[in-house]
């Protein structure tokens, strides 16, 4: 189980806290613009790539839309990860980009 949060939510709570954002995007396209601070770990390198992160810390996933950061959120919570999946995704996104 996951929660979900609309952009307009995640751009305030971005320019409050300090927030783990994970941006499951494919490389090739987390370079052509990201969040500032995000970590890239691409939905295909799934589930691998998931046991680098650590189960005490809340993570905000962000992909493209939100289809993918769905799935990822999917199988994070159910792995016992606390999660929030950004509806709208990066093309949503109307901050700045690294």
């Amino acid at each position: 189980m996951y929660q979900t949060m609309m952009i307009p939510e995640f751009e305030q709570l971005v320019k409050q806290e300090s927030i783990n954002i994970l941006d499951v995007r494919e490389l090739n396209e987390f370079q052509s613009g990201h969040i500032e601070g995000a970590v890239n770990l691409p939905l295909s390198g799934f589930p691998e790539a998931a046991e680098e992160l650590d189960q005490t810390k809340d993570y905000h996933i962000i992909c493209h839309s939100g289809s993918r950061s769905q799935m990822a959120c999917d199988f994070l919570g159910s792995k016992g990860f606390t999660t929030t999946n950004i509806m709208g995704g990066m093309s949503a996104w109307r901050g700045a980009v690294v």
